[in-house]
């Protein structure tokens, strides 16, 4: 068998993994005690091998047992999410056990089975997001999640039979079409208060806008990444000069005013509304 360095091992398989796994691809015992020794790898429990620079976060939960999940396992799937909690959350699976006393961790037990190194699947992952973090986070991960075809055939099905029953109806209001967890956020809180924002819609001239509200009201969820630079805001103004010269009125809100001062972007919505035209 060729030899193989525990480094190497552990880089091609792009996690961290089981004595078994790393001997299959030709590392041996004594590699892998010389590697934990020389600080390129760390070994989270017996057994259990990981790449120096893992994520704390990882590397905790896999000392007991689990992997990493909630919001965490999230960012790890690539989901858009709002706020992460200060606990480290772990997934044990319906199977696992903790291996050692873990008071400072927040343990699921939610169905599957857990894989060394592995992220939560995405359903179950929604699901604990459900459980420890707001509506509004759970929301922005699920349009998240469905807008980049993360969750297989049957798999809203489940969440949507697993979920509180308060909460089953945003599945249901859920789109595919959100470009960000902004666009998410602003929508989902217009409908708490009544005002059905038209996403994704076509104007020509102008191209497509985030929302129109009412008869001729853009909203815009400006983004960091779309919106940031002089060249990117020379184009919006653009955008809202030729929306204005066919009637609309445009309304652009930042990051930090969605998600830090909800009231007025809800005052600036609402007294567009009652101006004429709308």
């Amino acid at each position: 068998m060729t030899f193989t360095r525990a480094e190497s091992a552990l880089r091609t398989l792009g996690r961290m993994a089981r004595t078994a796994e790393l001997k299959r691809l030709g590392v041996t015992e004594s590699e892998l005690t010389r590697a934990v020794r020389s600080g390129e790898v760390v070994r989270p429990r017996q057994g259990v091998y990981a790449l120096a620079g893992t994520q704390d976060r990882i590397v905790h939960a896999a000392s007991h047992g689990g992997t990493v999940g909630c919001c965490t396992a999230g960012l790890l799937h690539g989901l858009w999410i709002l706020e992460t909690p200060p606990k480290c959350h772990v997934w044990m699976g319906t199977a696992g056990t903790p291996r050692s006393s873990c008071e400072d961790c927040h343990i699921h037990w939610d169905e599957g089975k857990v894989a060394v190194g592995a992220p939560p699947p995405v359903r179950n992952v929604l699901l604990q997001i459900s459980q420890c973090a707001s509506e509004d986070t759970f929301f922005a991960a699920l349009e998240s999640a469905l807008r980049q075809s993360l969750l297989r055939v049957g798999d809203l099905t489940w969440l949507v039979a697993h979920l509180p029953v308060a909460m089953r109806w945003l599945v249901a209001f859920a789109r595919a079409d959100a470009d960000s967890g902004l666009e998410s956020l602003l929508r989902l809180g217009l409908h708490r208060l009544g005002i059905e924002a038209r996403p994704q819609v076509w104007i020509a001239g102008v191209g497509e806008v985030d929302f129109v509200v009412g008869a001729r009201l853009i909203i815009e969820a400006d983004g960091r990444a779309n919106h940031d630079g002089e060249d990117l805001r020379a184009k919006d103004l653009q955008r809202d000069a030729a929306a204005a010269a066919r009637g609309y009125q445009t309304l652009r809100f930042t990051y930090g005013m969605i998600v830090h001062d909800w009231q007025a972007v809800v005052d600036a919505i609402q007294g567009a509304l009652l101006q004429d035209g709308h």
